[in-house]
């Protein structure tokens, strides 16, 4: 069964920060909503739907709207049932899964 998780949980994920250094530029909040707003990106809970029936089951642990190279990505990271932390990129224009591996 695939469990969406809602919207109000997935916006305050996006404002979890990810540990480590990165070269990509963290969005903020405001950003984010503009971009929406002004129909640049879609919604985290649209474009989650095809990471989570990758992973039925799974659970959003965090996500975070970055832009790397001049793409606006999602990064999130999914718990799968069997423990797992999955790491993924989507492109927040379209939801395409742009990277899917294991969390270190």
């Amino acid at each position: 069964m695939n469990r969406l998780i809602p919207s109000a949980a997935l916006c305050a994920a996006l404002l979890l920060a990810l540990a480590g250094t990165s070269s990509a530029r963290d969005l903020d909040q405001d950003e984010a909503l503009r971009l929406r707003r002004d129909g640049l990106i879609l919604p985290l809970d649209q474009l989650m739907r095809p990471a989570l029936q990758r992973y039925p089951g799974a659970t959003l642990l965090e996500a975070e709207l970055e832009e790397e190279d001049d793409v606006l990505v999602y990064e999130v990271e999914l718990l799968t049932p069997q423990g797992i932390v999955r790491e993924l990129e989507l492109d927040a224009r379209d939801g395409r899964i742009l990277k899917d591996e294991v969390d270190d």
